[in-house]
């Protein structure tokens, strides 16, 4: 079975930062594409960032040069690293995972199969 959590979402002033985080095991952390993906009210779920097993990132046109997805090896532990927040940021952040390199490959043509439970962020004005 796959898990992921997520845990780091919260409240926070336009300009601010806050730091996403998504513990899974350690078969899925290497093995598998990893991403983040958000949907805001009333909006269907898009793609942020993503991350394929050798490192290569790919990053939505919205947020490039404001967010940056990592992985951290010894904690088997996904982030996203989001400054420079806009209220347009504002939205439920999912951390997802699929074995399907196409998805880490394919701009988000592709949904993947397994999500975690979200984390909200919220950017006021």
């Amino acid at each position: 079975q796959v898990q992921l959590v997520e845990s780091g979402g919260g409240s926070v002033q336009a300009g601010g930062s806050l730091r996403l985080s998504c513990v899974t095991s350690g078969y899925i952390y290497s093995r598998y594409c990893m991403g983040w993906f958000r949907q805001a009210p009333g909006k269907e779920r898009v793609g942020v960032a993503t991350i394929d097993r050798d490192g290569t990132t790919n990053y939505s046109d919205s947020v490039k040069g404001r967010f940056t997805i990592s992985k951290d090896n010894a904690k088997n532990t996904l982030y996203l690293q989001m400054n420079s927040l806009k209220p347009e940021d504002t939205a439920m952040y999912y951390c997802a995972a699929d074995p399907r390199a196409a998805v880490c490959r394919g701009g988000y043509s592709l949904q993947p199969n397994y999500w975690g439970q979200g984390t909200q962020v919220t950017v006021s004005s």
